[in-house]
């Protein structure tokens, strides 16, 4: 739960778990405005602000911009004008705080509206409450920063963004174009380069501009080279400099973002949980709020993206069959076996008709359907070419979506990894699966090997469900205590940036 004062565990409502997903992720307006009405309902005619709790709310509302949140959105001209008018400010005050808090808690946007699929759960909090206590107990200076994620995650980008900040304060030292600039070189375009790289925090004070490409150069080159998603090969290259000279207008722009991501999870994500990242292709288990494991993954193509949604993982199935989805039938499988009927035995499928009998590949003539007449239900069964590859972990849900090895390995070693139809195939889903199933009795390392062994269907339920968070995060921690920019590979960045750009319609 997110760190409220001692004294407000009382403001807090919990939703109850059967409302429904749309209703559970309540959003900023709506939120602001029942509160607002709330509020003055309880509060009447009375005057609520008096000059020390008003003086503290303009600090607060100033300092939104550190979280990504434009200041002016929350009426901050407004605010300083109405100081001296304490009858004409009561209500602008109120509107202002609540929304402010409402968006710090819950988001700006409302994720559903972003990523139709989100389906992560908040415990609102009754504002109007919590806006109450603040004015009686006169820390309404603090009472905004109490919403804000207190995940580590967010943390960090809000240390990002200050940094990025202070450099966007001073011009650019531009690198002059020219040819790569590698380790032992020297000359004015070095010192550029050096300059640039102090400027950015990257290298210690001036002491260090020599004019030589030396060993804490090129150091400093691979680090910025890992936070852009660039070959981290130590050599100031065409796109290493593009990079170098550009302002940093656009990683503001995506820590903005990201920051706004954090605020549509709750707080409690699990003691033992999964966050698989989509634009970071890769998914990792956290227990007891620290990463434990991180497994490379395989994500959905641009036309066929992965979804953003949270669940949680029931059971494992080792040497699964693959009921093939009727679209993929539709669209991969046929077009596959017209051209090469001898696959569906190669390959290891079968054929069933609409009642579920089994049908001899070798009586179907493939050319005599079309993707709107096939009326076959197909599933290949466990082996090396299994789609599958040797586990599925399961989260039922309406997307079909979940982890799952795969026969095509060596697709890991790439670094854009958007190859699949949706799931996550995930490397070594072995060891992962040891994971997930520690404390469910009778499932230990061996167990587990065994299952796998025997190249027979396996299910393993877990004792206790573990949530998974299936997310899109394009701004993440380097492991350095820096961040790296991910690419946008699904182009979700600039939805939520517009809606951070518009000003909410305060009451």
């Amino acid at each position: 739960m997110r760190a409220l004062f001692s004294g407000l565990a009382m403001a807090l409502a919990v939703v109850g778990a059967t409302a429904s997903a749309q209703a559970q992720v309540t959003q900023g307006l709506r939120i602001a405005t029942e509160a607002t009405k709330q509020f003055h309902e309880e509060a009447g005619d009375t005057q609520v602000w008096n000059d020390e709790n008003y003086s503290a709310l303009i600090e607060a509302i100033s300092a939104l911009d550190a979280h990504g949140l434009n200041p002016e959105h929350y009426r901050l001209s407004r605010l300083i004008a109405l100081k001296d008018d304490a009858a004409a400010r009561d209500r602008v005050a109120t509107s202002a705080w609540l929304m402010a808090a409402a968006h710090l808690a819950f988001g700006k946007l409302d994720p559903v509206a972003v990523e139709p699929d989100w389906t992560a759960v908040h415990r609102p909090l009754e504002l109007a409450a919590v806006l109450k206590y603040a004015l009686s107990s006169g820390k309404v200076g603090h009472s905004l920063e109490q919403f804000a994620p207190v995940q580590p995650g967010y943390a960090l980008l809000k240390t990002e963004l200050a940094r990025l900040k202070a450099v966007a304060a001073t011009p650019v030292v531009m690198v002059p174009e020219g040819p790569a600039l590698k380790p032992k070189m020297t000359g004015d375009r070095v010192t550029a380069l050096q300059t640039r790289l102090v400027q950015l925090g990257l290298m210690p004070p001036e002491a260090t501009i020599t004019g030589t490409y030396d060993d804490i150069t090129k150091a400093a080159v691979e680090t910025w080279q890992l936070r852009n998603e660039l070959d981290a090969d130590g050599v100031a290259g065409a796109a290493t400099l593009r990079t170098l000279n550009r302002g940093v207008e656009d990683q503001i722009a995506q820590v903005r973002v990201n920051l706004e991501r954090w605020r549509w999870l709750p707080a409690d994500l699990g003691q033992r949980h999964l966050r698989a990242n989509i634009a970071a292709f890769e998914v990792t288990a956290y227990e007891a709020g620290l990463p434990v494991r991180t497994h490379l993954t395989i994500v959905g193509k641009a036309y066929r993206k992965t979804p953003v949604f949270s669940d949680e993982i029931e059971y494992i199935v080792f040497n699964p069959w693959w009921e093939t989805p009727p679209s993929l039938a539709r669209a991969d499988k046929l077009p596959m076996f017209k051209k090469d009927p001898g696959a569906v035995s190669r390959l290891g499928f079968q054929i069933l008709d609409r009642s579920g009998a089994i049908v001899d590949p070798a009586s179907i003539n493939w050319n005599d359907y079309s993707a709107a007449t096939l009326p076959f239900r197909m599933r290949q069964s466990p082996g090396p070419d299994n789609a599958l590859g040797q586990v599925k972990i399961m989260f039922p849900n309406p997307h079909n979506v979940y982890l799952h090895d795969t026969p095509s390995r060596g697709l890991f070693s790439q670094r854009q990894r958007a190859f699949s139809s949706g799931c996550l195939r995930t490397q070594n889903p072995i060891d992962l699966s040891k994971w997930l199933l520690e404390g469910t009795a009778g499932w230990d390392s061996a167990r587990v090997d065994a299952a796998v062994s025997s190249g027979k269907e396996t299910r393993a339920t877990l004792a206790a469900k573990v949530p998974v968070h299936i997310l899109y995060y394009t701004v993440v921690p380097d492991g350095l205590g820096g961040v790296r920019y991910l690419d946008d590979i699904y182009e979700r960045d600039n939805r939520v940036l517009k809606g951070l750009s518009e000003a909410p319609a305060l009451g």
